[in-house]
């Protein structure tokens, strides 16, 4: 017999904030919010100091996943090259999905613009950790620059998120090459 465990207001108030900001934008207000959560202004506000809060926890709450997702085990026997390959592979796979709308953290920084707001800082650490898994593998595979590659490869991962988030493009067969060619011009096995 499986019991369906029932969300706590705070459960309920991070997973509204995440799947609407995901779909909307982080305009959206706190009535809708609360409204989708199923919890009161003042519980909200019970539980978070701020809207602001709120996103914040939200995004945090979801980096573990998102790594899972996105980056390859840690010892998995792969090449860095097979290695930095697999998280294109991964964003173009999510990229199909229908309700893709791109990388959730991209999208933070570029609409608050505010790189102090709570929400901005946690898609900016996101980010840096990303750009540093890059780093890593470039230098473990001989990369000349791994700190250019890195920055190369970063601008590439958000390009094509934020190209298919908008469905301005179709990812398939044009992620792969463009990573392809920056890890041969930079030697990376």
């Amino acid at each position: 017999m499986t019991t369906e465990m029932k969300l706590s207001p705070r459960e309920r108030l991070l997973e509204a904030a995440a799947t609407l900001t995901y779909r909307d934008g982080v305009s959206i207000g706190v009535e809708a919010l609360c409204k989708a959560a199923g919890v009161s202004k003042r519980s909200m506000y019970q539980l978070f100091d701020s809207k602001d809060e709120l996103l914040a926890a939200s995004l945090n709450e979801r980096t573990s996943a998102y790594a899972a997702t996105l980056l390859p085990a840690t010892d998995d026997g792969r090449s860095p090259r097979e290695r930095i390959l697999h998280v294109f592979e991964q964003v173009e796979s999510q990229a199909g999905a229908p309700e893709f709308r791109g990388c959730r953290y991209l999208a933070v920084q570029v609409e608050l613009k505010d790189q102090s707001h709570p929400a901005s800082r946690v898609a900016h650490q996101v980010k840096a950790n990303l750009t540093a898994f890059f780093r890593v593998e470039a230098e473990q595979g001989g990369a000349g620059d791994p700190d250019l590659l890195a920055r190369q490869l970063i601008l590439v991962f958000d390009g094509a998120s934020a190209r298919a988030g908008i469905q301005a493009d179709n990812l398939t067969g044009l992620v792969a090459p463009t990573v392809t060619t920056l890890l041969d011009a930079a030697g990376v096995r």
